[in-house]
């Protein structure tokens, strides 16, 4: 669908729920939820529900469970449309906060499935997820629950791998969430593409499972080397025209935009670079995606959150355009 076909369906049809109207509500009052979206607490009638999944896996510094509430207050600096002229997605879609997932804070099995038992139901409603983590390693539940068949893409910002098998003896973290996706046919590794890793490492083939099974690995070096518009390119060429989750650790950002995180690695991304790229992958088959590893014991100020906030925002547009031209 181009965008002119896009404009005139937005006008044509506009979904009742829309966010709180700043210019009659200022964007300091009213109980904050994601954009400014009504709150409901079932997915029905929606499109698009916008989710939390207040959970972190206890490795190291710790703080990403608070990561939604954040978020959420950030998200009020956000207007109804991005840069680019093209239609809000609250014109496109029904869109609600529907609140968070349940977890249990002492139990990782637990809430392992009581987060993807939640995206379940938004499976079986028929409804696309866009969330905010708690740590990266909740995209894994998040898998579980809307997977029933064809193994997603994934367009994997990070600068970490996320394959190995275990930490600590645990097989569910944030470091595992991508090679516990492949093993359990929810992810299509031949579609995943992989951009900002770099830093230190602590083993030479911390990558090698990535590149075994396929997966399309773009470190910063790379990045540098190709430039974004190549890299956009590459990315669109390796997830194809097939389901696509988009998912987004913060630290994939250098540090300067995200000191509240628990792993920042300088040299990484600029928030323009973000931006543009995910921009780039308008008209692909975006089902949902999230963004993660937001701590805000970390960040008090906010700085990080809001950044996450407009990512959420952008991935929120791609999966609008992507479920309305669906219809």
């Amino acid at each position: 669908m181009n965008r002119t076909m896009t404009r005139r369906r937005a006008r044509a049809a506009k979904p009742k729920r829309q966010p709180i109207d700043s210019f009659k509500f200022p964007r300091f009052t009213q109980p904050a939820t994601f954009f400014r979206t009504p709150l409901q607490q079932e997915a029905a009638g929606l499109d698009i529900a916008l989710v939390g999944v207040p959970f972190d896996f206890n490795t190291n510094r710790c703080g990403t469970r608070f990561g939604p509430a954040q978020v959420r207050e950030m998200s009020r600096l956000i207007r109804r449309f991005n840069a680019t002229g093209d239609p809000s997605p609250f014109d496109l879609c029904e869109i609600a906060d529907i609140g968070d997932t349940p977890v249990n804070p002492l139990n990782i099995d637990e809430s392992v499935g009581l987060i993807a038992e939640f995206f379940d139901g938004l499976r079986r409603a028929k409804v696309r997820p866009v969330s905010i983590g708690g740590d990266h390693g909740v995209s894994y539940p998040v898998w579980k629950g809307i997977v029933k068949g064809e193994p997603l893409g994934v367009v994997h910002f990070d600068a970490h791998p996320d394959t190995y098998h275990a930490f600590w003896g645990s097989l569910y973290n944030q470091g595992t969430l991508l090679k516990r996706g492949v093993e359990e046919n929810l992810i299509d590794p031949r579609r995943v593409v992989s951009v900002g890793f770099r830093g230190t490492r602590f083993a030479l083939d911390d990558r090698k499972y990535n590149l075994d099974t396929g997966m399309r690995v773009i470190i910063m070096d790379e990045y540098e080397k190709l430039g974004r518009d190549k890299v956009i390119a590459e990315m669109r060429r390796v997830i194809g025209s097939r389901p696509t989750y988009v998912t987004f650790d913060i630290d994939g950002l250098d540090p300067a935009y995200c000191i509240g995180t628990g792993a920042p690695e300088p040299g990484g991304l600029m928030m323009r670079d973000v931006q543009m790229m995910l921009r780039g992958l308008s008209g692909l088959n975006i089902v949902g995606g999230d963004v993660c590893e937001v701590s805000p014991p970390l960040d008090p100020s906010g700085h990080t959150a809001l950044n996450a906030a407009n990512i959420m925002f952008e991935i929120l547009c791609l999966t609008a355009a992507a479920r309305a031209a669906a219809r």
